[in-house]
């Protein structure tokens, strides 16, 4: 038997946080990765979801957690690595397909703020296609934590669910 490290530990509940509301219809999963990386000796989960809302503008959440190869090392051999590093790395992505409109961006971006405080790292990529200048453009915004979640952390990981959910919820307000 084994003893599951603190990235297992915390893809578990979280997981189960998702998927509890997705049964109760609060959210709709729509894709979800577990990927182990032999050659680099790390792990990554995501999980992406939107709201119920039918016939809306897209916008779907990805919840990412990280951990490599140091994370384990600092977990395993405490005696190795400072015990500071045994943790993961998180990241939270929203994707809106919206029109091209520069105030579009800055609501964006001023609506995640509001919610996940000005402390977060938030970076926002917009993608379009210059050649059909009618199809819409499409804003991948990704919040940052700048350290290391711990385990001893799990039950705040899983109240940021909410904060997705409502970050979902305030977004759709914008004039999309």
């Amino acid at each position: 038997m084994f003893d599951p490290t603190a990235f297992e530990n915390m893809k578990v509940v979280m997981e189960g946080g998702f998927y509890d509301r997705d049964l109760d219809g609060e959210i709709r999963i729509v894709d979800r990765n577990d990927i182990i990386n032999s050659a680099k000796m790390s792990r990554r989960y995501d999980i992406t979801f939107t709201d119920n809302a039918e016939g809306l503008a897209e916008i779907f959440c990805t919840f990412t957690m990280e951990a490599g190869l140091d994370n384990l090392a600092a977990e395993l051999l405490p005696k190795v690595q400072s015990e500071k590093l045994a943790g993961c790395r998180i990241s939270v992505n929203f994707t809106i397909k919206h029109q091209k409109d520069p105030q579009v961006f800055q609501e964006i971006r001023e609506v995640l703020r509001q919610i996940w405080g000005s402390g977060r790292k938030i970076e926002q990529t917009v993608k379009y296609n210059v050649e059909n200048m009618k199809a819409p453009a499409e804003t991948e915004t990704v919040i940052s934590f700048k350290r290391l979640v711990h385990e001893e952390q799990i039950d705040d990981l899983n109240e940021m669910i909410t904060y997705m959910a409502a970050s979902i919820k305030a977004l759709r307000k914008i004039q999309i």
